[in-house]
């Protein structure tokens, strides 16, 4: 009771100070939205799991293919042809149950992927959201549906930070030693924010925009995965800047 009691008055005392900070209530619908893309999430880890095991299975017959879809689609064909003897009877009973769940989980990840994407054609600001580069409608969903109101944030910077795209600071005695990025946040947001910035450097040698241009100028000077963190922090606070200002994002020639 005593500890209850001491909780409760620190609570008071940190709900009077002006510089406490409060998380924003979401609305019923951006935690909707929010569901989808968890319900999403899990059945594509789902997906994975079951091609990992249909690669693994038939990989004991001698049969190895490729990864990505192209090989799942391939050894898909493979269990289902009746006429291939490469694969005993018995093991293609027990493969076809995981073909047809597997293909029962790709409907259901098409389903939700396409009722966010109707979600993000009716909201303003996922539409403008996505108009950074490196940046789609799933993800823009996201931002949208998790950051409830952006003037929590002091500056892009701080949203950038907040999902976990700062690097750590182990400083001491006036000298500034930066570590690897602090992870912290939402991790969803974080893995899609750098999936883009991978989009980004994938075509950043052809690009005409001054931003793109940067991410390949950077490549030329820093490893790949730190080249793709530092565009996924610039998109984090273009985001925070379209959020505060109402604008879109608008591309710069180099």
């Amino acid at each position: 009771m005593l500890n209850d009691a001491t909780d409760a008055e620190a609570i008071c005392e940190a709900v009077t100070r002006p510089t406490m900070r409060f998380v924003a209530i979401k609305s019923e619908d951006q935690q909707a939205v929010l569901m989808m893309h968890r319900a999403r999430q899990l059945l594509i880890r789902q997906r994975t799991m079951i091609v990992n095991a249909l690669r693994a299975h038939i990989a004991e017959l001698g049969i190895v293919s490729r990864q990505g879809i192209a090989g799942a689609n391939q050894l898909i064909e493979l269990v289902e042809c009746e006429d291939d003897e490469s694969i005993p009877v018995v093991a293609r009973t027990a493969l076809k149950p995981l073909v047809r769940q597997l293909r029962t989980v790709q409907q259901e990840v098409d389903h939700l992927q396409d009722a966010i994407h109707g979600w993000h054609k009716q909201s303003d600001l996922s539409k403008r959201v996505e108009t950074t580069p490196g940046i789609g409608p799933i993800t823009a969903s996201a931002l949208a549906a998790t950051v409830t109101n952006p003037e929590v944030f002091k500056s892009g910077r701080q949203l950038a930070a907040w999902i976990g795209l700062v690097p750590r600071q182990n400083s001491s005695g006036g000298k500034i030693r930066l570590e690897r990025i602090t992870k912290q946040g939402d991790p969803y947001l974080r893995c899609l924010l750098v999936l883009g910035a991978h989009a980004v450097l994938r075509f950043s040698r052809q690009g005409k925009p001054a931003s793109t241009r940067w991410a390949a100028s950077l490549l030329e000077r820093k490893p790949y995965m730190v080249c793709a963190v530092a565009p996924a922090n610039k998109m984090a606070r273009i985001v925070w800047a379209i959020m505060m200002h109402g604008s879109k994002f608008e591309v710069q020639r180099a």
